[in-house]
């Protein structure tokens, strides 16, 4: 038996409507001994997916709230486990009331994500489906919503499962062959599925070649703001922010550690840092912001490289330049559009890179520097499905199994013996099956889980 559970499902801030949900064997019985509805009928007699009004009862028989109370019976459930959800005023003091006269009941407290563990535990859904939950949840953008809930709705782990399907083929045939030789069985040719294996390669390739687009489409790109003092970066910061996070004065060095903020640029979340200004410390916590400066760039996808157009090139911009790895995408913004410029064309046509003049201070050309940033950036303009593999731990056991998918081919193509073949296919079954949850060990499930809010 399963035992009770129960959470506050929607967070604890004041809000007009706060549900409560509990899931277990014990469920209907311990929210039955709570509610009393007005139509006077019990709980344990109540339609599943109905809802009904009436009143939530203390310990002591005091009236804690008027609410309406929804029930799922096992298995047609969240949880594939019998469900309550009480929808009631959103007073956490309320809502804790209430949480604490189940817990008298022997209901206990759920701990993060444990209705949406007992779905994946009962089969309700794979993985996959389970780890887009906290995704959606935690979805910046439009685009990232949607293609978690394309992933909940089952579009990673279809194609798995038919890939996993076909090599359960494969092996079945195998072992069949093998294990009854006397049997009408047409003989074991690994030849005959080197077509089959090639697709399914193709097809693992395919969702590999997804992630890095997944990746910056769920955690965003982080976007370094570097450049010598004085050249206004933290204006900058502040112009792309729409209000004024960073302290910004005329005197050079203001900035002496690294700011983090996140802003939203047509599909992509980016995480903007401002950093300290590149030059040769003048003293202990100015040499430590740069090299907190340096740091972030060498973890930037993004790095925007400010210089004062105002005035000439200086040896400290050409320092703050090849702080920059030379393999991450670079966007010149040349600042203080505002005053004459110092900066010709042609000048800046020589470094080679793409470049955006501006005002951080006046606003102008914000727009097309937003629109150069949309240019560089991955493209993500059409809005994803489910395609996309934005979870790392995916991304990794899916290269694991077209890895062995191609060794298995190679194989083939050599004319390996048949069981070094399935023993490769072994390998790539196990992987899916720790994508989807298949074959996954108790530890990973829990780390998985963890993320989760509490109530979900």
């Amino acid at each position: 038996m399963a035992d009770t559970i129960a959470a506050i499902a929607t967070g604890g801030a004041v809000s007009a409507i706060g549900i409560i949900r509990i899931s277990g064997d014990g469920a209907i019985e311990a929210a039955d001994s709570v509610f009393r509805a007005k139509s006077g009928i019990k709980l344990t007699k109540a339609e599943s997916r109905r809802m009904y009004y009436g009143e939530i009862i203390g310990a002591d028989g005091g009236l804690l709230d008027v609410c309406l109370c929804c029930i799922s019976r096992k298995p047609e459930s969240y949880t594939g486990e019998d469900t309550v959800e009480f929808h009631c005023h959103g007073s956490p003091i309320v809502m804790t009331e209430i949480l604490r006269t189940l817990h008298a009941l022997g209901v206990r407290q759920a701990g993060p994500g444990e209705f949406t563990k007992r779905a994946f535990l009962n089969g309700r859904m794979d993985l996959t489906q389970a780890e887009a939950v906290i995704d959606l949840i935690e979805a910046e953008t439009p685009a990232a919503a949607r293609n978690a809930a394309g992933q909940l709705r089952g579009a990673v782990g279809t194609r798995l499962d038919a890939i996993y399907s076909d090599l359960i083929d494969v092996m079945a045939h195998f072992h069949a062959a093998i294990d009854y030789p006397d049997e009408d069985i047409d003989e074991f040719e690994m030849q005959v599925y080197l077509y089959l294996l090639q697709d399914a390669g193709e097809a693992l390739g395919f969702m590999v070649a997804t992630h890095e687009r997944g990746r910056i489409l769920r955690d965003g790109i982080p976007a370094v703001i570097i450049g010598r003092p004085n050249t206004g970066k933290s204006s900058l910061l502040n112009a792309l922010l729409g209000y004024s996070r960073a302290i910004v004065t005329e005197a050079e060095g203001t900035t002496r550690d690294t700011i983090e903020e996140r802003i939203v640029i047509g599909n992509i979340t980016i995480r903007l840092v401002d950093t300290a200004g590149i030059r040769a410390a003048r003293d202990a916590a100015e040499k430590l912001g740069v090299e907190r400066a340096i740091a972030a760039a060498s973890g930037a996808g993004l790095a925007m490289w400010v210089i004062d157009g105002s005035q000439a090139l200086r040896h400290e911009d050409v320092e703050a330049l090849r702080v920059l790895p030379p393999d991450i995408r670079k966007l010149v913004v040349v600042n203080k559009s505002d005053l004459p410029s110092a900066l010709e064309d042609d000048t800046l046509d020589k470094l080679e890179l793409p470049y955006v003049r501006i005002s951080a201070l006046t606003g102008e050309g914000m727009n097309r520097l937003e629109d150069e940033i949309k240019r560089i950036l991955p493209d993500l303009s059409s809005p994803p499905d489910g395609e996309l593999i934005s979870n790392v731990r995916q991304a990794d056991a899916i290269y694991r199994a077209r890895e062995a998918i191609n060794r298995a081919v190679t194989a083939i193509n050599d004319s390996v013996t048949p069981d070094a073949i399935v023993m490769e296919i072994e390998t790539a079954l196990a992987a899916i099956g720790e994508t989807t949850g298949k074959t996954m060990r108790e530890d990973i499930v829990t780390r998985i889980f963890e993320r989760f809010c509490v109530g979900k």
